[in-house]
């Protein structure tokens, strides 16, 4: 698939099945996306893989989390809409030259082109977050260290062929692109105003 065609068909798949690629899969592809833009090449994150009753266990701590029946009842639910959650973590270089905004940048843009080349390969996905990627819950059950932080999650699997893709158009972004003018020169500092015999200060 050509670059332009895997970006105007991807979609953000709600439902998904199996087939979900291996691990071996996943960290091939993987290996691809991290060539995205990587200022200092830190490689500032880690990937934990959830499949099978991983998920369950994930989906109980999400619900820990929850205020109410309905809404554990809902969070539990959640991990069960793919066949593999990829769980991204953020693993900051502290006190390093490339501040943490830039590293979170170079995390996101690794997602994105892990996404297209999953769409590439036939698979769906979902990039998720919500209030788990900060709750107790979650970081007990993955061991997550104090300076790490989750950013979200990658729903994977296969598209389900009983959902038809929706076609849609390219964004209209024109009034958010602006050309640069540069104002006047400014004359030198130097340059004598007639009457005058030394530069106006």
């Amino acid at each position: 698939m050509e670059l332009e065609a895997a970006i105007r068909t991807r979609r953000s798949q709600h439902r998904l099945i199996d087939p979900a690629p291996s691990d071996e899969e996943f960290v091939d592809l993987l290996g691809w996306a991290a060539t995205a833009p990587d200022h200092g090449h830190l490689r500032p994150w880690r990937w934990i893989l959830v499949r099978g009753d991983g998920r369950a266990a994930l989906g109980a701590a999400f619900a820990s989390g929850a205020a109410d029946p309905e809404a554990v009842r809902r969070e539990a639910r959640k991990p069960l809409r793919a066949p593999l959650l990829a769980t991204l973590v953020l693993v900051p270089r502290r006190n390093h030259r490339v501040p943490d905004w830039e590293q979170l940048a170079a995390s996101s843009a690794m997602v994105n082109s892990l996404m297209l080349l999953l769409h590439d390969r036939g698979y769906g996905s979902m990039w998720r977050t919500g209030p788990s990627v900060d709750s107790a819950g979650p970081r007990l059950l993955l061991h997550l260290a104090p300076h790490e932080r989750i950013i979200g999650w990658l729903y994977v699997g296969t598209p389900d062929p009983t959902r038809r893709a929706v076609p849609r158009d390219p964004v209209q972004v024109g009034h958010r692109v602006s050309r640069f003018t540069p104002p006047p020169p400014v004359p030198p500092r130097s340059a004598v105003p007639q009457g005058l015999t030394s530069p106006v200060p």
